[in-house]
């Protein structure tokens, strides 16, 4: 099968982008051949496809004068019209798989691949369907559902876009202008969701008269991954320091009680220097900064327990899929896709989003849990990342989505 894999950047930049290439990597592993569509970028992985790949817009990074300028860009690309027609005219691909298109790429590309009838699947790893600024969270950072049956003004009212009038007021008008110009229901074949979640609000919502589907995210070669079943000395959260993520939350739980376990915090972001200039060491707590490869693995396999405190509807989470796969339990907020995919008790411990004394009371317990315990719980943590997160189960499903289009 010939499949264009479509995601606006081509390296690892978060986990959308991470899912993107390992799906196209997959894929080929199984003789596919895969077709990438993205911007260029010096830190993009090598692709045979990247001749077609379009200028990096870097539109927020742009002067005032430069936004101004650019704003018709950040609707409807010329570009990624004119270089995915080469791509689809050289490749001819069965089946187009979209990730991340939206102010980048654009839906500039949709009705260039309907009218080459190419039947186009699209993972939705986030809200941006539904929500204009794609995350369902207000200004202030509290949890905003007021689009999906309401109108997009209200990303302008209550300032979502980084509590930005202007910003909010583009998320906008870029959300109604692809609702009246490329409708999903007019251009998409089906639509994947990473959660259980994910699936139910998307169908509630009343937006679709496509199918939504399911599929959890994977974790490659998880059969070569020799988990480790101990308890490590410290409790480690990994990923983008920024206030949806629960940072404050998690430290504040953390300073509520003498600790004898340190915890360690791995990742790059908004709240960095402000993490970095709070002398956190000093209280049991070590800010790493940005790691990745063989170091990071390396920290999450000889952790006791992961943290993930999201504060926002949080998907399926790459660091809960990675900790599963290396043996370790995690420590999780109720809210949007973590729930389903811990077992309290038994892969790790949930606790009420935001509430500082129930996440330090589950950080206690999981300090105090026995040797046994703790190792029975972490081998049910890799038994839930086998039975749910293989690669195998993974492509098995994504291919009957595949083939379920080309009928």
């Amino acid at each position: 099968m010939k499949i264009l894999q479509i995601n606006n950047v081509h390296y690892r930049r978060g986990g959308a982008d991470v899912v993107y290439l390992n799906t196209g990597k997959l894929l080929e592993d199984h003789d596919h051949e895969v077709f990438y569509f993205s911007q260029k970028n010096k830190k993009n992985v090598n692709s045979t496809t990247s001749n077609y790949f379009i200028k990096e817009t870097n539109y927020f990074e742009k002067s005032l004068l430069g936004k101004i300028f650019s704003i018709s860009r950040f609707f409807f690309s010329s570009e990624s019209k004119r270089k995915i027609s080469r791509l689809i005219q050289d490749s001819k691909p069965d089946i187009a798989h979209v990730h991340l298109y939206k102010a980048d790429i654009t839906p500039s590309i949709f009705p260039v691949l309907k009218n080459h009838k190419i039947p186009v699947i699209i993972t939705v790893h986030d809200y941006g369907l539904m929500c204009p600024h794609n995350l369902m969270l207000d200004g202030k950072m509290n949890i905003c559902t007021r689009c999906v049956k309401g109108s997009a003004f209200n990303c302008i009212k209550y300032k979502c876009n980084r509590n930005s009038l202007i910003l909010s007021s583009l998320s906008a008008s870029e959300y109604i202008f692809n609702s009246l110009f490329f409708p999903f229901n007019k251009y998409f074949s089906k639509i994947i969701t990473v959660s259980k979640f994910g699936q139910e609000l998307h169908k509630s919502s009343g937006k679709f008269n496509i199918e939504i589907l399911h599929l959890y995210n994977f974790f490659p070669d998880i059969d070569k991954t020799n988990p480790v079943l101990n308890k490590g000395s410290y409790f480690l959260f990994f990923g983008r320091l920024s206030k949806e993520k629960g940072i404050s939350t998690l430290i504040q739980a953390w300073h509520s009680n003498k600790r004898h376990s340190r915890l360690k915090i791995a990742g790059t972001g908004d709240l960095y220097d402000q993490l970095t200039t709070g002398n956190l060491s000093n209280n049991s707590i070590d800010i790493l900064g940005f790691k990745e490869g063989s170091e990071l693995d390396n920290l999450v396999r000889n952790c006791s327990f992961v943290i993930v405190p999201s504060e926002w509807y949080e998907n399926n989470p790459l660091t809960i899929i990675e900790a599963y796969a290396n043996g370790k339990p995690v420590i999780g907020a109720n809210v949007g896709g973590i729930p389903e995919i811990i077992e309290n008790g038994k892969t790790g411990f949930i606790f009420t989003m935001r509430d500082v004394q129930d996440l330090s009371a589950k950080i206690e317990l999981a300090e105090n849990i026995s040797a046994d315990e703790y190792k029975k719980m972490a081998g049910n943590a890799r038994s839930f990342a086998e039975a749910y997160f293989s690669e195998k189960k993974h492509y098995e499903k994504l291919m009957a989505i595949y083939n379920s289009v080309l009928i």
